[in-house]
């Protein structure tokens, strides 16, 4: 005998749970299945949240070991790397016990095993304990998320070769660490390693970091990080790695060909990226379309071709962010329970949590020129913000991008200490068809960081106030 839902969520993370408890709000029966034995997903149990547990820590240390100083605060602080961890893994249990009490809360059944689908509408779970429940449904939503992504011809054993996932729980500071990839994962465990004492070198195939961000954001983010210490080397790719004792022996080459070089390190780190996790539901079987790169491929209501089965984060198209999936989650309950869901794509903000942060949402200027758009922008420098003077945190700047024609928010774009803070304000923007003189004629408080998203809107039509 099945068991019986209006509604089953196959994966536990940010997508997979707030979808399951907006439905259970909503008044459907619903059960969330979750393979890994703890909910939330990869972002919290292996990703944004113990990563951003390490930044935090490795930045104060860096802070008094560095900074504090120069500020009058001399100290000498010791690193106890296993009480950081500690720290980073009572968070993690914490948190994952917040999202079963929230699961329960809403009437959602939390349901451990492995999924898969036998057909539209059924289920069957195979449990640790190998025993199978069967399950009936009239829904089912793919929440399955990513995985890392593989660099070819280099197994990754998370002891000197690692993934993000090894990186968060190595046990010594390596004196050398290689991260193969510019992008936000890479640069933020670098950071973390960075700080803790490691001698820290990019490769990147592209010939920039963060390829997604505003241009002049990434050159100046890139100077920055090298003048924290880190070395890059770009249009450069790995072909190759042996291991030498105890350390590795790292072949490049340029990316369009040439010759090769080899890097000595102690730990490498694979961080090219993710891909989608779609493996070993039974979606062949039963006819759900995926697109070349293995993503679940769904109308704008999150529908697949498949009646009753839905998709949404990391496992269909778009930006993986785990709060571009919650806002999915959302939408696709709300579209289930015959509400009209909707997600607003150009105001998802996007986030790097280094030193400074960099906040991004909306049109990059590439972007807008790519399509024609007329556009003005509004810049400001950190440097002449008052509470960025008194907190010794003047690196970046802020830039506001506006429609020509209607001074409409399309973008923007800030560096700095707090940044991932100050862009919800920026979204809200977006989200509301703000201009960019709504932003300058609102009031923010003196003195803070705020203020020069403020002043980098007076910028677009040149009457910025302070320095």
């Amino acid at each position: 005998m099945a068991d019986t839902f209006d509604a089953v969520v196959i994966g536990g993370g940010p997508g997979g749970y707030n979808a399951a408890i907006r439905l259970g709000q909503l008044g459907l029966k619903t059960a969330c299945i979750d393979k890994r034995g703890t909910f939330g997903g990869t972002c919290l149990n292996i990703g944004c949240i113990p990563s951003k547990a390490l930044l935090h820590v490795s930045h104060l240390f860096d802070e008094a070991k560095n900074h504090l100083p120069r500020l009058g605060v001399k100290v000498a602080p010791e690193l106890d790397l296993a009480a950081m961890m500690a720290h980073k893994t009572k968070v993690v249990a914490e948190l994952t016990k917040g999202v079963e009490f929230l699961l329960k809360k809403a009437k959602s059944e939390a349901i451990v095993g492995e999924a898969r689908i036998t057909a539209p509408g059924r289920i069957a779970v195979k449990g640790k304990d190998g025993a199978v429940r069967n399950i009936e449904t009239k829904h089912i939503i793919i929440a399955t998320g990513s995985d890392v992504a593989a660099l070819p011809g280099v197994t990754i054993d998370e002891q000197q070769i690692v993934s993000s996932t090894g990186a968060l729980e190595l046990k010594e500071v390596p004196k050398r660490l290689l991260v193969v990839g510019g992008g936000y994962i890479g640069l933020e465990l670098g950071s973390v390693w960075r700080r803790l004492g490691s001698e820290v070198t990019v490769v990147e195939f592209l010939d920039r970091i963060t390829p997604g961000l505003d241009g002049e954001i990434g050159k100046q983010f890139q100077r920055i990080l090298q003048r924290q210490g880190m070395k890059f080397q770009l249009s450069t790719k790995v072909v190759g790695v042996q291991k030498t004792g105890g350390a590795l022996t790292v072949t490049v080459e340029p990316a369009a060909g040439g010759a090769q070089q080899t890097i000595e390190t102690d730990i490498m780190l694979v961080s090219i990226g993710r891909r989608p996790y779609a493996d070993n539901l039974g979606l062949d079987d039963i006819g759900v379309k995926l697109d070349r790169r293995n993503r679940v491929i769904t109308d704008m209501h999150y529908a697949t071709n498949v009646p009753g089965i839905w998709a949404i984060g990391d496992c269909r198209e778009g930006l993986m962010l785990a709060h571009k999936a919650e806002d999915e989650a959302v939408a696709c309950a709300e579209n289930i329970a015959g509400k009209s869901g909707h997600v607003n794509y150009d105001a998802i903000p996007a986030v790097v949590y280094t030193a400074p942060e960099v906040a991004s949402v909306g049109k990059t200027e590439e972007e807008l020129k790519a399509v024609g758009v007329a556009y003005k922008v509004g810049k400001f420098p950190f440097t002449a913000n008052a509470r960025a003077k008194t907190i010794a945190a003047t690196d970046g700047f802020t830039k506001v991008i506006a429609d020509a024609k209607t001074d409409r928010v399309l973008g923007v774009h800030i560096m700095s200490a707090s940044a991932g803070e100050m862009i919800a304000e920026a979204a809200l923007a977006i989200e509301f068809g703000a201009s960019s003189e709504d932003i300058a004629r609102t009031s923010h408080p003196h003195p803070t960081l705020s203020e020069a998203v403020r002043q980098a809107a007076m910028g677009v039509e040149g009457w910025t106030m302070q320095m």
